[in-house]
């Protein structure tokens, strides 16, 4: 029987650190909501991440719930062959080839539903991009109704935001979110603004669920821009600040964007409000969804 060594069990620690690490920065949890979603102590995470940590397939099963993935996507090292392959086929592709390459695939294989699309606009990025009093002006100017996904999952659940990743943590609420996004879709034929909570693009299939039936707009800024706004808002979630550590928050936000930057740009337009006034922004964001199919005819 093969023994591990010490060096490769290290290694091995390491790398599931760095995963354990990743996903979080992905779904845009801090340590501490990702303890109480699992169980798991914050100490202990910090080991896990640090590649010190003892983890046992408990604590790796508790972890991978929390974070609404499966044990499989924490662990495996390649996907499936037929999707490597294809993965090395689009992997020779600049990003303009992705784009319709996406576009190609969801017509080809049924994944998009495009009746109405152009009409409902979803608004995405992260926290202090102006989703919210961009929205407004927009469906205000389009005529349409403006709402907000996170207060239609409240609907959906029946209870607030808190009260449902309390119950029933990031998968449950990912549930909600999903049937929101289909009632809203079918609520709305001739058009909504709509936006959505930041770590919406981490989930595979519902951010798949939006792009099939929203037209979507990332609204992005630089880092420093996104943590001037959510301060001035007053409303510091996700990030840890109990301790005034506003330069590690503005750590937490470089390195959601970095890892969501890649998920962020699938959508079908961006909008850059850095260093631009709200005048300015909402007129490039008119243009932007003025780019849609409907609006062309």
């Amino acid at each position: 029987m093969e023994i591990i060594s010490e060096q490769d069990s290290k290694a091995t620690l390491s790398e599931l650190g760095s995963r354990v690490r990743a996903w979080r920065a992905r779904r845009g949890m801090t340590r501490k909501q990702l303890a109480s979603d699992s169980g798991l102590s914050e100490r202990f995470l910090a080991d896990v991440e640090s590649g010190k940590g003892n983890v046992s397939i408990n604590s790796l099963a508790a972890a991978a719930r929390a974070l609404n993935i499966s044990m499989l996507e924490l662990l495996q090292d390649a996907p499936r062959q037929a999707l490597a392959r294809v993965q090395g086929l689009l992997s020779r592709l600049d990003d303009a080839q992705l784009d319709q390459a996406y576009s190609l695939l969801g017509n080809t294989f049924g994944l998009t539903d495009m009746l109405g699309r152009e009409q409902r606009v979803a608004l995405i990025g992260l926290r202090g991009a102006g989703k919210s009093t961009l929205g407004v002006q927009l469906a205000a100017q389009r005529g349409v109704p403006f709402i907000e996904l996170d207060r239609e999952i409240e609907r959906e659940a029946g209870t607030s935001m808190n009260e449902i990743l309390l119950l029933h943590g990031q998968g449950g609420y990912r549930r909600y979110e999903r049937r929101a996004l289909f009632r809203i879709a079918e609520d709305h034929p001739e058009g909504v603004v709509m936006t959505t909570g930041g770590s919406i693009v981490s989930e595979r299939d519902t951010f798949d669920l939006l792009q099939s039936r929203f037209y979507c707009v990332w609204l992005k800024a630089s880092p420093e821009e996104h943590m001037a706004r959510v301060v001035a808002q007053g409303d510091m979630r996700p990030f840890d600040v109990t301790r005034g550590a506003t330069s590690e928050a503005l750590d937490d936000i470089r390195r959601i964007l970095a890892s969501r930057e890649a998920l962020y740009a699938r959508a079908d337009a961006v909008v850059d409000t850095a260093a631009r006034s709200l005048k300015q922004s909402l007129s490039d964001l008119t243009r932007a969804v003025a780019q849609t199919p409907n609006e062309m005819k």
